[in-house]
């Protein structure tokens, strides 16, 4: 990798999600020029928040880990103080027909769920240490072989189909690796025991998630970062001096060096990658969701943060209630909206349904899994193309080869969830741009050992539900 940014032209940054303010904030606070280049409208990306019938809501269930590397955690205290809260954990989750605390507790496991399964379950840790590795590198057979059978057929294997579209078997043991944090059944039962307290609670700002991305904006610019919204990005040349970002409308920017955090398919078709990796990265795809917003006017639905539905018959993957993920003043007392996660494929009916079409699918099927019957004032919805990168059996030869031409363009390193096609948390993307700040020299080039070290620890992320 040559990259070098001691020339006047700035350090330009492709996209203004967190992983790309985090890299500009503290690059700026370097005396280093940057300019943040965003398609959209908006800073944020998923992380953004907006309004719904007055209520803050977010691009569906999102929250700050305590697992937050404690260095990005201090900067986001620093940034937003008090209203960065700190809240207790209090979802459910449908399993065996019944609903069930998530995170799980093992006492109300064991009393509400049927005995059958309940059984089942004990059967498969009792038996553990016999239960033969996986047979191929499938999602199916790492999570069985590691959690056993009833889990995997009863909870993992329909989610996973669900999000995917595709069967556990033709979907890579990378997804189990980075979408499954229990190595074990054993494991399991001690988080269900409450040995593993930090994953009881976890940080909401106030006024929604998105204040962390508009905090990490206004840092950045006080720091003298420029960020550009509705600028998009067409075309990008990479020399050996320097790299040329190219936008619609005609004009030319010039970068001593570029971090990209746009979809790695899109740096290749806009960055003149040759056709095998364009070919290549045409099979790296993602997987859509639309986000169903039912207005109710009710103080609460729930008392419930989330309720997660990994069977197939409902359409949902998740339904939260925003305001139940913090304690603001400011939200109205009589008024609350409900967020249901939807996946699908652009394109698909459910993609191309109405807004009030969503919202009584939605609203059938909370009735049909034993909840509140809701009647919405006001129905919107959002629609996320790119939500869920594919790990199909394979993709790792596609990605491999996209990455490899990406790493020899000069002045153009990517990082962030969709630069490195990575199925991340937040805290794990705003990591990723402490990564890159370490890796930036005083002379402004990317120290390759270093940046190759931190590549080495995104690997080892785990999505955190």
């Amino acid at each position: 990798m040559t990259t070098r940014a001691d020339a006047p032209a700035p350090v330009v940054v492709l996209g203004a999600g967190p992983a790309g303010l985090g890299a500009a904030l503290l690059l700026a606070r370097r005396d280093t020029r940057v300019v943040v280049l965003e398609r959209a409208a908006v800073v944020g990306g998923l992380a953004a928040s907006f309004d719904v019938a007055g209520v803050r809501v977010d691009h569906g269930s999102h929250r700050l880990h305590p697992s937050t590397d404690p260095f990005v955690l201090d900067e986001l205290r620093a940034l937003l103080g008090a209203d960065l809260q700190l809240r207790e954990r209090n979802g459910r989750l449908r399993l065996g027909g019944r609903w069930v605390r998530f995170p799980p507790d093992a006492r109300e496991l064991v009393r509400r769920l049927p005995r059958a399964l309940a059984a089942r379950l004990a059967l498969d840790i009792v038996t553990a240490p016999v239960r033969r590795g996986p047979r191929a590198d499938t999602f199916a057979e790492v999570v069985r072989a590691r959690l056993g059978p009833t889990l995997a057929h009863d909870f993992y294997f329909p989610f996973v189909e669900k999000i995917w579209a595709l069967p556990p078997h033709e979907l890579s043991g990378e997804l189990a690796r980075r979408r499954v944090g229990a190595r074990s059944g054993g494991a399991l039962v001690k988080r269900a025991l409450g040995r593993e307290p930090q994953r009881s609670v976890f940080y909401a700002p106030r006024r929604g998630y998105g204040q962390i991305v508009e905090a990490l904006a206004a840092a950045a610019s006080a720091a003298g970062a420029v960020i550009r919204t509705e600028a998009d990005v067409i075309g990008i040349e990479a020399h050996p001096d320097r790299a040329v970002v190219a936008l619609a409308g005609g004009e030319r920017l010039d970068a001593g060096l570029v971090l990209s955090t746009i979809p790695l398919p899109v740096l290749a078709r806009i960055g003149g990658a040759p056709d095998a990796v364009r070919t290549a990265a045409a099979r790296l795809t993602s997987r859509a969701l639309v986000l169903v917003y039912l207005a109710l006017r009710v103080p609460q639905w729930t008392p419930y943060d989330a309720h997660y539905f990994p069977g197939l018959d409902v359409p949902m993957s998740r339904v939260s209630e925003p305001k139940n993920y913090r304690d603001n003043p400011e939200d109205p007392r009589d008024v609350t909206v409900l967020c249901a996660e939807v996946p699908c494929s652009v394109g698909d009916d459910t993609w191309t349904a109405s807004d009030d079409t969503l919202g009584r699918v939605v609203g059938d099927a909370l009735v049909r899994s034993g909840l509140p019957r809701v009647t919405p004032f006001h129905v919107e919805t959002r629609r996320v193309p790119n939500a869920y990168p594919v790990y199909r059996v394979g993709y790792e030869r596609d990605f491999a080869a996209v990455d490899d031409w990406a790493g020899t363009l000069p002045n153009v390193v990517t990082f962030g969830r969709h630069g490195l096609f990575a199925h991340d948390n937040t805290h794990h993307a705003l990591s990723m741009a402490w990564g890159v700040a370490d890796a930036f020299g005083a002379d402004g080039r990317i120290d390759a050992t270093r940046w190759s070290a931190a590549r080495s620890r995104f690997r080892d992320h785990v999505v955190e539900d």
